[in-house]
């Protein structure tokens, strides 16, 4: 198994289970590194992805095949969604000031994986983790193995002028329920710092 196929079965396991979204996120992922010229973020500082998916819908296994390739994650909150519902994505290279954004294209081989068996079988209601890995891996392979351009729409590297407004440190007790919170989060609540649950507010 070459590299890249490591790191696609790898993000599967994160992912909790076999899919072409997730497979998709990974590939465009990849190919948004290269463009480029950097590698997976290791550290906060380094990328930054504004994702254009939405909610409650497919795009969410998009997400985490991107985040897994990028290294962009939420607890290093260097990613955060647009809410378009479009499986696509602009990184960021904070330091060199720079950005690509690649998207999923529709073509003939969404027509196949959409007709594949496990998608008829996700379409009857059964779970991605009850239907045979082969069958998985099969439909998989059709986003993995179509040439690039025809899956993927690459823009090209832009200027990108990123502003850091650094990382907030500090966790202080709630005055109400005692649980540690970051000191942005709380609330002032008569003489009293709470929690944003505990405070009643809504943010």
């Amino acid at each position: 198994m070459n590299e890249d196929k490591q790191i696609l079965a790898d993000a599967f396991k994160f992912h909790g289970h076999i899919c072409w979204a997730s497979a998709s996120g990974v590939r465009a992922g990849l190919v948004a590194l290269r463009e480029l010229g950097t590698k997976r973020a290791g550290a906060s500082g380094d990328l930054h992805c504004i994702l254009e998916i939405g909610e409650n819908h497919g795009a969410q296994c998009f997400a985490d095949g991107v985040q897994f390739s990028t290294g962009c994650t939420l607890g290093k909150c260097n990613i955060e969604k647009a809410g378009w519902g479009k499986l696509a994505f602009t990184l960021i290279d904070k330091k060199k000031q720079k950005a690509v954004r690649v998207s999923y294209k529709n073509g003939k081989h969404h027509k196949m994986v959409a007709e594949s068996s496990f998608m008829r079988k996700r379409g009857q209601g059964i779970p991605p983790t009850q239907i045979p890995e082969e069958e998985a891996w099969e439909m998989t392979d059709i986003i993995w193995k179509t040439p690039e351009k025809e899956v993927l729409s690459i823009s090209q590297v832009t200027p990108y002028a990123w502003e850091e407004f650094g990382e907030i440190l500090g966790l202080v007790p709630c005055d109400q329920c005692g649980e540690l919170v970051s000191k942005v989060y709380l609330r002032l609540v008569g003489e009293k710092h709470m929690c944003i649950p505990c405070s009643g507010y809504e943010r």
